[in-house]
């Protein structure tokens, strides 16, 4: 119960410094490429990596789904492909999210070598926890009636 409360905590603090963390990084972007281009200029590049990112992610979620329904005509559960489409989806709303930081991070992962990468970071991450919460008990089931049937679990 305690490392439960413990993670709960952990998340909240990460949660918290998340949320104050990216915008902040975002103004301090937006100021000094702005100071560098200027306000115009700025805001053209938001807008145009905005649209350049969705038309790449729309590209890509297309290659995607092709890939997708080639491992279905083969019989094979396109598992990768379901990922990374949504990796896809993550990484347009983060290049229409005006900012910087957000539009580096969606073009990483419209690109497939890094977004192959990151699936396979974050999937690990899940794996470690999976295989830390997984408590077995053994031991054995003893009938008082009929005590000739004992039976191992």
């Amino acid at each position: 119960m305690v490392y439960y409360a413990n993670t709960i905590h952990r998340q909240m603090n990460a949660l918290i410094l998340f949320i104050i963390g990216i915008p902040a990084i975002e103004i301090y972007l937006f100021i000094k490429i702005g100071g560098m281009l200027g306000a115009l200029n700025t805001i053209f590049l938001i807008f145009f990596t905005a649209v350049a990112g969705v038309y790449f992610a729309k590209i890509a979620g297309l290659n995607t789904m092709r890939s997708g329904f080639g491992q279905l005509i083969k019989n094979e559960v396109p598992v990768y492909e379901i990922i990374s489409g949504a990796a896809l989806a993550f990484a347009a709303l983060l290049l229409i999210i005006p900012g910087f930081l957000t539009d580096i991070l969606g073009f990483l992962l419209i690109v497939p070598i890094t977004r192959k990468y990151f699936i396979s970071f974050i999937s690990s991450k899940f794996k470690k926890k999976t295989n830390k919460d997984e408590n077995v008990i053994e031991g054995s089931i003893y009938d008082d009636e009929n005590k000739d049937n004992d039976r191992d679990v």
